[in-house]
């Protein structure tokens, strides 16, 4: 629907038998973190900056909530409030959109702010112009050691979906669990979730989500 490439989805993978948010949240790598602590994440997992940057190209859709990216707009230092990485155009629209997000929590901006609806390089394209979302984005292009790679995926959509597959095919066989390490469940429902504390796949919510696009003349 999207478009994009296409890539190997290998089949037969166990779940595994411990399943807790705080696990989760120790693995993925968050919204306020340096490039330093991104690209060690990363290392620690077998992953080079070049497949770290093309996996971050999954940015060129989906969305982000507003407190992800609002200190960026509204504290991003004692003397300058807004982040001067940003597109002058592009903050001040986001800071109109998102000014009660304390309030809703909800609100959301899109990740790629040119093409929200389509995979492609746009999201590469971008950086340079001031128009990345999260200061991990901003820092992508800023970096020495990931800039090189930002600047090819940009000029050349060939070289992302390639590299972004492979990626994307190494990270499906990361921590496979064989054996009695894991187990094969018919339903979700065969785990109790609820002793966790944490809700399962298939637990229902209701809530208001809304999306803006914000064109950049």
């Amino acid at each position: 629907m999207v478009g994009g490439p296409f890539y190997t989805v290998h089949l037969g993978r166990k779940d595994g038998l411990i399943s807790k948010a705080s696990h989760a949240e120790e693995s993925l790598p968050r919204t306020n973190m340096t490039m330093d602590q991104m690209l060690d994440l990363f290392k620690l997992r077998g992953f080079t900056a070049r497949e770290f940057v093309a996996l971050m190209g999954g940015h060129t859709i989906g969305f982000s909530h507003c407190k992800e990216f609002a200190d960026r707009l509204y504290h991003f230092s004692k003397t300058t409030p807004t982040d001067p990485d940003f597109n002058p155009k592009y903050a001040a629209a986001l800071k109109t959109f998102c000014a009660n997000y304390t309030k809703d929590s909800t609100m959301s901006a899109f990740n790629d702010v040119l093409t929200p609806g389509k995979f492609d390089n746009m999201y590469y394209q971008n950086l340079p112009r001031g128009l990345g979302l999260l200061i991990t984005d901003s820092l992508l292009f800023k970096d020495p050691r990931t800039t090189p790679f930002v600047e090819l995926y940009a000029q050349d959509q060939s070289a992302f979906f390639s590299d972004f597959s492979h990626a994307m095919e190494k990270l499906s066989l990361l921590d496979i669990k064989t054996g009695s390490q894991g187990e094969v469940r018919n339903s979700p429902k065969d785990y109790d979730y609820g002793k966790l504390g944490i809700c399962a796949p298939f637990c229902h919510f209701q809530f208001k989500k809304e999306f803006y696009v914000i064109y950049i003349n």
